[in-house]
């Protein structure tokens, strides 16, 4: 399921989605965490974002797993790997912080934008959008870093 379409690795076609829905997903976090006034008018985006920023960035997670396994079947080793094998770790990391960053996301659209007698404590608001933020930061950084790496596992340095 993850290993080919057409012949294509299923890697090569799903990193472009996860390079553009972790990314929003951080910058739509920091701005529904920081702009309560707007957190009405994207509420609907930030639920989108935050399902399909963790599965995009899962799938590609996978499929590299696969692409890493045929490259090994055809007898990849030595640096060619290892850089394949950096660019794998920081593709674990974004995964788990795009998760983190979705569930975080999910609960705080779900807290604030409920119909309650009861709102949101002001320190739970603003706890949940430090943390918001914190790991839009994080998940950016490592969103770039994985795709920085494949870049340069693909195509190698510049100097």
């Amino acid at each position: 399921m993850f290993d080919q379409i057409n012949g294509m690795p299923v890697h090569a076609l799903v990193i472009h989605a996860a390079v553009v829905f972790v990314p929003l997903l951080a910058l739509l976090a920091i701005v529904y965490a920081v702009l309560p006034r707007w957190r009405s008018k994207i509420g609907w985006a930030a639920v989108l974002l935050a399902i399909a920023a963790p599965v995009t960035a899962g799938v590609s997670m996978a499929s590299g797993g696969k692409l890493r396994e045929r490259l090994i079947g055809n007898g990849m080793s030595g640096p060619p790997l290892e850089a394949i094998d950096d660019h794998m770790g920081f593709g674990t990391l974004t995964f788990y912080f795009s998760l983190g960053l979705g569930v975080v996301t999910l609960v705080m659209v779900f807290l604030t934008l409920r119909k309650s007698s009861r709102p949101l404590p002001r320190a739970a608001e603003l706890g949940l959008a430090v943390i918001m933020v914190a790991l839009a930061a994080v998940s950016g950084y490592y969103v770039f870093r994985t795709g920085d790496s494949g870049a340069q596992a693909v195509w190698g340095t510049s100097s």
